[in-house]
């Protein structure tokens, strides 16, 4: 089983995290957020990415601190739990419906960090969330994992339904990239033999 555990502890948060890259989506998840639990739950059903994430952060200054780390401490977990990546598929896409709303999502796991962003919302919070953190959290995780990300919203008018649609999205296209392709026999998905920032 591909399975890894973090412990980030630094002034504004102490994190425990856990992922099994070979799971069944099961969850538990604590941040102090409540809609950034409900997101990553989520991620975590529709990846099959098994998920414990406990947070305490300083929710008496802002979220910024506990959203970051948390998607930098799940990020970091699922590279561990990678390893050197061989045999993944490494590559997901998927659309994702929620509703009204359609988003895009695009993803390679190749040790080149890139976000597009292309989500916009027209409230400032979703529950106790400030929407303005949904693209940096996604911004982090890839740069913890090394993913390039392009997320798009192609039509959308319930910002619930958009930022949900982004994370079940996100989910599905990293189910495909990080689960085992038994043609590819164990081989390193890449013509450079290596996948991640020495392969630059």
């Amino acid at each position: 089983m591909r399975t890894a555990s973090i412990i980030r502890k630094t002034h504004e948060t102490d994190i425990e995290v856990a992922v099994n890259l070979d799971g069944t989506g099961a969850y538990k998840v604590s941040t102090g957020i409540g809609f950034l639990d409900h997101m990553i739950e989520q991620f975590s059903r529709h990846s099959l990415i098994d998920i414990d994430c406990r947070i305490v952060g300083d929710l008496h200054v802002d979220q910024h601190h506990t959203t970051e780390d948390s998607a930098i401490a799940i990020g970091q977990a699922i590279a561990q739990a990678l390893g050197d990546k061989a045999g993944i598929g490494r590559y997901g896409e998927a659309h994702s419906a929620m509703d009204e709303a359609l988003s895009r999502v695009a993803l390679d796991i190749s040790g080149r960090p890139y976000l597009v962003w292309k989500v916009p919302f027209t409230q400032e919070k979703l529950g106790e969330l400030d929407t303005e953190l949904v693209e940096h959290w996604f911004h982090s995780i890839g740069q913890a994992v090394g993913i390039t990300l392009h997320i798009e919203l192609l039509y959308g008018t319930n910002n619930h339904h958009i930022c949900e649609g982004v994370f079940k999205g996100f989910a599905r296209a990293m189910r495909s990239a990080v689960e085992l392709d038994p043609r590819k026999g164990g081989a390193i998905p890449s013509t450079k033999g290596i996948l991640g920032k020495d392969s630059l």
